[in-house]
């Protein structure tokens, strides 16, 4: 991957023609194949001669090696298609990334928590949809981090850009905790936030089956399209956007999982669309086996070991529908983000012609839940020979746990639940809410202040309407 050309796709969404000239360009250097990053960028599968590449400046190439400049991740892929935050619209993520202007030098996300397609917590800056329209969440982790850490206030739709650079702006202060990078950026730029009033909350969904052709609404479609190797053919790919062209298809979303999606094919096109896929071959049904796997891009040991584990699920009739599984090695210093990880370790070296067999080690995430960010040592240093049982019997253990902490909680018959009361302060005008447990730290409102030792000045941190203006709420849970 060190060695090869990244194309910056913007949110990971392009229009059909950006990715013909894309094709074009890439077949021009002489390749016959396209591949896909896990940032939703596109990336040129073979080496290319350098040199060529200045006649092509309608694309925003990154050199091999260089790292100065990164790509956003958005979940623009799921909206319509799967579980979302309802005001987050496909336009609305359209709005929000064309604000991006500059190189980005920190990974981005912009992700709605109700999707399970797009990882959430793989950025340095990682914007997630709040319930208030048009606010974010933003947790950070830089570079130097160990932690991903909240930002103590919600983000307004139309700032994310501008606290993203400034962000990138204070790097150079080094700043080692939350506080500071809120008091830096506060210092820098003029913003919009809001208090932030209850903890995100991300719901658990299994993972979904994203390929192939499938109903959205009455009258449209969209289709999912993987390819095993990453190595989408030129000549196909070319077809596809002149046929996204007469389809009046305005753009094409790429996942994180090496495939890309098309949304809003009308129903008087789809059988058009099925002759399309046939006479190009495509298969547009392979096993959820295969689909919920995360390698590194032109890695062909890592390609061989997930063949390898791929068939043995599918010889021992094992489900692994709703789990997600990655490979990675040790010089791989990137997030997780799959449920399980399968990790190969560092040879150590030997003199002489003596060989030893590769290992590996088997990690899990908390509740198989990626989005926990919590990773548990499963096995370490095992036989690649072991791996397809250790996985099945992890499988195994998912299924058994599914849901158990909601059946959990479920209360027994004839018995009530116990509810729980939590007092909030709620502004009358705008209806921002003050919560005790977090404070207002826009306003260095410590948290577990109560309402009641406000100075009498104290102003609603959105709207500024006076503290009179606030009512007492009691919330059940």
């Amino acid at each position: 991957m060190k060695e090869l050309n990244r194309l910056i796709i913007n949110g990971g969404v392009l229009s059909p023609a950006e990715l013909k000239y894309i094709c074009e360009t890439a077949e021009n250097l002489g390749l016959d194949a396209i591949s896909f990053g896990s940032r939703q960028d596109v990336i040129f599968p073979d080496k290319i001669d350098q040199e060529r590449l200045v006649a092509f400046d309608k694309i925003q190439v990154v050199e091999p090696n260089k790292t100065s400049t990164e790509n956003i991740v958005s979940s623009y892929v799921s909206a319509d298609i799967f579980p979302s935050t309802s005001w987050l619209t496909g336009d609305r993520y359209l709005y929000i990334l064309e604000q991006f202007k500059h190189n980005l030098r920190l990974r981005v996300n912009i992700t709605d928590p109700k999707q399970r397609l797009v990882p959430l917590f793989t950025g340095h800056v990682n914007f997630i949809a709040s319930e208030h329209e048009d606010y974010w969440y933003l947790y950070i982790r830089l570079p130097e981090w160990k932690k991903t850490q909240m930002y103590p206030a919600l983000i307004y739709s139309w700032d994310l850009d501008k606290i993203e650079l400034a962000i990138e702006n204070v790097l150079q202060e080094e700043p080692e905790t939350i506080e500071t990078v809120f008091e830096l950026v506060s210092d820098a730029v003029d913003t919009n936030n809001r208090t932030v009033d209850a903890p995100l909350e991300v719901p658990f969904y299994p993972f979904p089956y994203y390929e192939g052709m499938n109903r959205i609404g009455m009258d449209k479609y969209w289709l999912g399209l993987y390819w095993r190797n990453n190595r989408y053919d030129l000549d196909f790919l070319k077809a596809m956007c002149d046929l996204c062209a007469e389809s009046k298809i305005g753009k094409i979303s790429i996942t994180p999982w090496k495939s890309f999606i098309v949304k809003g094919i009308p129903v008087q096109t789809k059988l058009q669309w099925e002759k399309f896929l046939g006479k190009y071959g495509i298969n547009v049904r392979h096993s959820m086996l295969e689909l919920n796997w995360h390698l590194p891009v032109a890695d062909a040991d890592a390609l061989s070991l997930k063949k390898y584990l791929v068939t043995n699920f599918d010889q021992n009739d094992i489900s692994t529908y709703g789990l997600t599984f990655g490979i990675t090695n040790y010089e791989n210093n990137a997030y997780y983000f799959t449920s399980i990880v399968v990790e190969k370790n560092k040879q150590p070296k030997l003199q002489g012609d003596f060989v030893v067999r590769d290992t590996y080690n088997l990690l899990y995430a908390k509740n198989f839940d990626p989005n926990t960010r919590e990773y548990v040592m499963h096995v370490q240093d095992v036989d690649m020979v072991e791996l397809p049982g250790l996985l099945m019997e992890l499988s195994q253990l998912y299924f058994e746990q599914l849901g158990t902490e909601k059946e959990i909680e479920k209360p027994e018959a004839n018995t009530t639940k116990e509810k729980k009361q939590e007092i909030v302060y709620q502004c009358n005008d705008c209806l921002t809410v003050y919560n005790e447990v977090y404070g207002d730290i826009t306003q260095n409102i410590e948290p577990k202040t109560p309402f009641e030792n406000l100075h009498d000045d104290y102003v609603c941190s959105l709207c500024e309407a006076p503290k009179s203006s606030f009512k007492k709420k009691v919330l059940i849970k």
